[in-house]
């Protein structure tokens, strides 16, 4: 029950807070008529049904690596299915798509969420009527304090997390209950035949309303990203729970809004209308709620992201480690503010929920779209035949989503590709960049490297202790290790070669030496999950290598060539991966190459 509870904080803060607008913006383009209401509550449930729960928590989640799940596991897996060299470049393409899409679409989640609370306050009985300005005033005072609090950490706030989206939940059902109770009849919209019917007789414009009534489900990912974190078991037993929540207090929304036709802020006039007295607390649960709703995201951003340096498709970035105990509480302070500023910034060019409500959608659709696609494509692979079927539904439903969004696009709607273009391009620029500067650096083989070390270490003198140098397979020795060695005579007594490897697999970290190279010369392995957060000095003492100095790889790019020349630009202000392993600044020593690309 436990894990239930910190899986409500944890997983559902997005999806959970999506009943604050979305019903208030669907109602922006339709007349609040019971046959519209009632069709519109029908197309909400079966939503839910489709994407979160059947294409999320039965199909997603039955795969796995290691219990992990997410995109990156996803293409992973597909990736291991696929044999050919064109199919694996088109799944690698595809997933740097999505994972930018992530990115996109986690700066508009918390700015819709916030500014959506924000409005809340209007309603207060008293409260002089706030001005757009004032209410992306206060959002923004929110979301400086959320960002702020970042460097220090969420542990010790995070145990509230649960119990606090627990009562928020509990306060929907309630709410959601007594109105239904007033109007039984919204319960007809359980029946498919009500959307469809919809969807019938207002054609395009209904279409249209798809792309409002996808924020509903907006978070579903969020189950299969933190399965795990958290297990699948818990995810699974929450959701029960949380989708029993939400559709009663989308219903009981849909009874109000037929009794208020005219209703602009849905939920909050609701709650406002059954005890007025009980409407403050609401609404500071709503913006607690909504801010953890903000700092799940955030979290996921740094998770993303620091995974996208593991996997080598991203540029190096300080890395801040805020718990003891959990190495996946982690901070990355650029990151945390170029986040900010672009919350900010939405906030302040859309001024409301209901205008920011164009640009939301395109980017979570395109992701669940990929997830629907991989999906069919893994379960064919594998003959399961069944889920195949069942994957092909939601991989349809997904993709009509995604196009009932693209109207949008005009309206605002292209700040999610804007937003999402840009980690796609710094990630296409980055991996690109690295395998051209790759090929452009001049290797010794092992054979001509040893060839040379034995001759060199017999005949030099040697200063006392150890050495480590940096590789990236012990078959092949880069151009500084040469220069340090053999051009500028830098010989220790001991020279370990550290090889970091990156397994296609998310977790597990396997060490040791290999068979020695020769005297004076060994390797020392370090295989590593892509989502593993490794602390390197930790690991070198554990296995009773105490060096004096550390020796590292720095490239001077000299490029005429304009995609090259951005790629210069990103190395040259990105901190170097010795950054990213927090080793001791005293022993480091960094030895320009000059390298034409």
């Amino acid at each position: 029950m436990q894990r239930v509870v910190k899986a409500l904080g944890l997983v559902f803060g997005d999806i959970g807070t999506s009943p604050i607008y979305t019903l208030s913006v669907v109602f922006l383009f339709l007349p609040a008529t019971k046959e519209n209401v009632i069709g519109v509550l029908s197309l909400i449930f079966w939503t839910l049904v489709i994407l979160p729960t059947l294409q999320y928590t039965v199909l997603a989640m039955s795969l796995s690596l290691r219990g992990e799940g997410g995109t990156l596991i996803l293409s992973e897996i597909l990736k291991g299915l696929v044999k050919s060299k064109r199919g694996l470049s088109f799944i690698t393409l595809v997933s740097f798509i999505a994972i930018s899409l992530l990115m996109g679409d986690g700066v508009i989640t918390p700015a819709i969420s916030i500014l959506s609370a924000v409005e809340g306050i209007a309603l207060i009985p008293g409260i002089p009527k706030l001005s757009e300005y004032h209410i992306v005033l206060i959002s923004i005072f929110i979301a400086t304090l959320l960002f702020s609090y970042q460097p220090r950490g969420t542990e010790r706030v995070s145990i509230t997390f649960g119990p606090i989206m627990a009562i928020w939940f509990t306060s929907l059902f309630l709410f959601g209950l007594y109105y239904i109770l007033r109007v039984p009849d919204v319960l007809r919209a359980i029946n498919p035949l009500y959307g469809l019917e919809f969807l019938l007789t207002q054609g395009w414009k209904g279409f249209i309303v798809l792309g409002e009534i996808i924020l509903c489900a907006t978070g579903s990912e969020a189950m299969y990203a933190d399965m795990g974190h958290l297990g699948a078991r818990p995810i699974k037993r929450a959701w029960r729970l949380v989708f029993f929540a939400l559709v009663i207090n989308y219903f009981g929304q849909g009874a109000f809004l037929i009794l208020n036709p005219e209703a602009r802020f849905v939920l909050f006039e609701m709650v406002l209308s059954i005890i007025p007295v009980l409407y403050v607390p609401f609404l500071v649960l709503a913006l607690l709620a909504t801010i953890i709703a903000s700092q799940a995201m955030i979290s996921a951003m740094f998770s993303i992201v620091y995974q996208a340096i593991s996997a080598r498709i991203l540029p190096i970035m300080r890395v801040k480690y805020t718990s003891q105990e959990l190495s996946s509480q982690i901070y990355i302070g650029f990151v945390n503010w170029v986040f900010y500023f672009a919350v900010c910034y939405i906030m302040y060019i859309f001024g409301s929920s209901a205008k920011l409500a164009s640009a939301y959608g395109l980017a979570v659709t395109a992701d669940m779209s990929i997830t629907g696609i991989f999906l069919m494509l893994v379960f064919f692979i594998r003959k399961n035949y069944k889920f195949f079927i069942l994957s092909i539904f939601t991989a349809s439903v997904s993709i009509l989503y995604f196009l009932s969004t693209w109207p949008k696009f005009p309206e605002g709607g292209y700040w999610s590709i804007i937003l999402a273009s840009i980690p796609f391009i710094i990630i296409l620029i980055y991996t690109e960049g690295q395998k051209k500067l790759y090929k452009s650096m001049k290797f010794l083989s092992r054979e001509e490297f040893l060839h040379k070390f034995k001759r060199f270490y017999s005949a030099n003198p040697k200063i006392a202790g150890t050495a480590l140098f940096f590789i990236r397979d012990p078959y092949t020795f880069p151009p500084y290790v040469i220069e340090t060695i053999f051009f500028h005579g830098i010989i220790y007594e001991e020279n370990i070669f550290v090889s970091l490897i990156r397994k296609n697999e998310p977790y597990g970290i396997t060490t040791g030496f290999l068979e020695e190279l020769c005297p004076g010369a060994k390797v020392f392995e370090i295989a590593y999950g892509y989502m593993e957060y490794i602390k390197l000095e930790d690991i070198l003492r554990e296995n009773g290598i105490d060096e004096r100095a550390i020796f590292y790889g720095l490239e001077d790019i000299e490029t005429r060539h304009p995609i090259w020349k951005l790629y210069a630009f990103i190395k040259r202000f990105s901190p170097h991966f010795i950054k990213f392993l927090e080793l001791p600044s005293t022993k480091l020593h960094g030895v320009l190459t000059r390298v034409e690309m």
